[in-house]
């Protein structure tokens, strides 16, 4: 079905699953799986979901997605010792250096794997001047640009109360926009901050269902922006992670 084509599903769905102490899932054998149980052939990985970077593993999953007939299109690149961190917006030039170097290690990935986006996180904006984080865009675009990835920048932590601060970056830097539907802390930022983003969203936005909103008016105000790219099912509430999924594919084809 065409609107199937605009769908794509996130590991982050089974977060728990893939770090179950026994039997985790492996990110080897989502491409079939999400393909076989929903029909889709869209998959963001989450970067630490990837038991290995080495070059036999990616080479491995990417003879996956090919026998899936499936592509990957994004890689949040997460770093636990990132999050919530000065990170990309630290003063200090050596933690500032080390979270860069961090994700381009990421980028690589992303590059060796053909996955043409990366999401990779600001850290602690200084909101008053956040020219540090736009610097540090800057690099990671070029260094991106180098790659053929594109860098996009969610709606994810902090950054999340202060859409207009996230559009400044995005715009001086050169990076997309990445509108997360759920990350926002009420609905009146959710609503401001998703006609901002969407105009910037470079390929792919975060789908998930709550009783706080109304997924199918988010949707229109994608639409309303012109937005033509993927939705990625983030399934993050329920005891079942592969019924969540259901209902939110199901939900954005009834939509798109």
């Amino acid at each position: 079905m065409p609107n199937l084509d605009r769908i794509s599903v996130s590991t982050w769905s089974f977060h728990a699953l893939f770090e179950a102490p026994r039997q985790p899932l492996e990110a080897l054998d989502f491409p079939q799986m999400i393909a076989d149980r929903y029909h889709v052939h869209n998959v963001e990985i989450v970067f630490p979901h990837l038991s290995s970077t080495d070059s036999a593993y990616l080479n491995e999953f990417k003879n996956r997605l090919k026998k899936a007939h499936s592509r990957i299109v994004h890689i949040p690149i997460d770093y636990k010792e990132l999050w919530e961190q000065p990170a990309l917006s630290s003063p200090d030039i050596n933690e500032r250096e080390h979270a860069i170097s961090l994700y381009k290690s990421g980028i690589d990935v992303a590059s060796s794997l053909g996955c043409p986006a990366v999401r990779c996180d600001p850290g602690r904006v200084n909101l008053e001047n956040p020219a540090i984080t736009i610097d540090s865009y800057r690099a990671l675009v070029a260094y991106a640009a180098s790659k053929s990835v594109e860098i996009i920048v969610e709606n994810h932590g902090s950054i999340s109360q202060h859409p207009e601060v996230l559009v400044t970056i995005l715009e001086a830097s050169g990076a997309g926009a990445l509108p997360d539907i759920g990350n926002w802390p009420d609905d009146a930022t959710r609503e401001r901050g998703l006609r901002l983003l969407y105009p910037l969203a470079k390929g792919i936005s975060h789908a998930k269902l709550d009783t706080r909103f109304d997924l199918g008016k988010y949707l229109r105000i994608a639409a309303e922006a012109g937005y033509q790219g993927l939705f990625s099912v983030e399934a993050t509430t329920g005891d079942d992670p592969y019924e969540a999924v259901r209902q939110i594919a199901e939900a954005l084809q009834q939509t798109l």
